[in-house]
């Protein structure tokens, strides 16, 4: 059993293996891998939307398009290599989309 956690130290994104079964530890590795790689996924989205979002703020349409072209190629990609679900892809590009034509109507 592992030590008490000292106060103030966070455990919860600590692996803590139960595996026994080399197969189950491997699982474990890979588990963890893929994780990570689908956080980075999720993060270059989510930034390249916030690039997208400060150009329609900023009210400059010319940027606001091409980060939106940015973003639909990080969605596709990113629903491609699965880390998410294409229509959840498809559902956020149609919003930003729409963001960015009323925001060229107003």
């Amino acid at each position: 059993m592992p030590p008490p956690a000292a106060a103030g130290t966070d455990r919860s994104k600590e692996i803590i293996q139960v595996a026994h079964s080399s197969s189950a530890k491997k699982r474990i590795r890979e588990n963890a891998k893929r994780r990570l790689r689908n956080r980075r996924r999720k993060a270059a989205v989510k930034e390249s939307v916030r690039t997208y979002e400060q150009a329609v703020d900023a009210e400059k349409p010319d940027d606001a398009a091409a980060a939106l072209k940015q973003v639909y190629r990080q969605l596709d990609r990113t629903a491609a290599k699965g880390t998410i679900h294409k229509r959840t892809a498809a559902r956020k590009k149609s919003r930003l989309a729409r963001r960015l034509n009323a925001a060229e109507k107003a």
